[in-house]
């Protein structure tokens, strides 16, 4: 039995631009069907994960809920357009229109929802870094989603170009050519990005240290994909660039675990012989008494132009330098008051003068 009065189906069955008008009617209901049905299925399906990923301490759950809400609208819009015109007699140049922007809204949201998974797993891959990689992995951070955005986003669109019927082959060696010359002319952009790679991976330095490049020292503030920067003990901050840092000599500061120390001594000739052999054992005793402090040799040295020299070599046991300075004041004190008390006077330039008698003057000439 035919539910559809005569009137109605005369109707529907009129014809209008690419189908009847009940094709038409249908196309919109499936529109709006799709546009209804795919907001609540992710929505439903947001706020079931959302549930269930608060039970595990797993980040991948977390990171695919925070990707299902980063479903927009027009993907569904595009979406319902493609299915919704398929019972329409669309001319083919329109058709490939809108299957070419179905394609690229699908593709388009492909590239949201990997890019948040991407920038997730870097971030957690941060956060559960220990104290000592956590600098390191931050310095990291930004050039691996600058690496996977660009790889991301360019395969979808030599995806997005095959669809629409582009020689990739032709595309991708016009592309090599480009990108050598694009390469010649950026090179020292590249230059710098790659140099940022080597202070990542042989890890140099990191945020923090105290480090020393050429004439120019201070603590590491930032480490970018292109320059690094410094804040000098003056305050002022110095920016370097990567490049020139992975070609020259950087002096760690905070990777030293432990200083060592050469102390250098004269005390006056005329010291007697017995009172001067006793000179490395009181320097001995002066760095033993300060704690955090390692003695390793003191030597009677060298017969100096105006001393009798002596060198002391020992290690403070911190890489602090308010800490180094500190024990240093102890020990040159501790040497002070030893070298006091057993008579050895330090020695200073002195020049001394001796005349054997009047110097004779010459008679004035007559």
């Amino acid at each position: 039995m035919d539910v559809i009065p005569e009137s109605v189906r005369a109707v529907l069955d009129v014809e209008v631009w690419a189908g009847t008008v009940g094709a038409w009617a249908l196309a919109l209901g499936i529109f709006l069907a799709v546009l209804a049905a795919g907001r609540l299925v992710v929505r439903v399906l947001h706020r079931r994960l959302q549930k269930a990923a608060k039970l595990t301490e797993q980040v991948l759950d977390d990171a695919l809920v925070e990707a299902i809400g980063e479903t927009r609208g027009w993907f569904y819009v595009a979406l319902g357009l493609r299915l919704a015109t398929g019972h329409l007699a669309l001319p083919a140049r329109l058709r490939e229109v809108v299957d070419g922007l179905t394609m690229l809204a699908f593709l388009w949201q492909i590239g949201l929802w990997v890019g948040h998974l991407a920038r997730s797993g870097v971030d957690d891959w941060v956060q559960r870094a220990g104290e000592d990689d956590a600098a390191r992995r931050r310095t990291a951070a930004g050039a691996f989603k600058l690496t996977l955005r660009i790889v991301v986003w360019s395969v979808l669109l030599l995806v997005f170009l095959q669809n629409l019927g582009v020689e990739i082959g032709g595309l991708l060696a016009g592309l090599g050519v480009g990108g050598v010359a694009a390469a010649l002319a950026v090179q020292n952009v590249l230059g710098d990005l790659f140099a940022s790679l080597s202070i990542y991976f042989d890890r140099p330095f990191d945020v923090g240290d105290f480090v020393v490049v050429g004439d120019y020292m201070g603590e590491v503030d930032r480490i970018g994909w292109r320059s690094s920067r410094l804040r000098s003990l003056g305050g002022e901050l110095l920016v370097l660039a990567n490049s020139d840092l992975a070609k020259s000599r950087v002096r760690n500061f905070r990777k030293m675990f432990r200083r060592r120390v050469v102390t250098k001594v004269g005390v006056v000739y005329g010291t007697p012989h017995d009172t001067l052999r006793d000179a490395p054992g009181l320097l001995r005793e002066s760095v033993e008494a300060v704690e955090g402090t390692t003695f390793e040799r003191a030597h009677f040295q060298a017969f100096g132009a105006y001393s009798l020299d002596f060198e002391m070599v020992w290690h403070v046991e911190d890489r602090d330098y308010g800490s180094f300075m500190d024990k240093q004041q102890e020990v040159l004190l501790g040497i002070h008051r030893r070298f006091e008390a057993a008579g050895l006077a330090f020695a200073f330039p002195t020049q001394t003068l001796d005349f054997e008698g009047p110097v004779p003057v010459a008679p004035p000439a007559s």
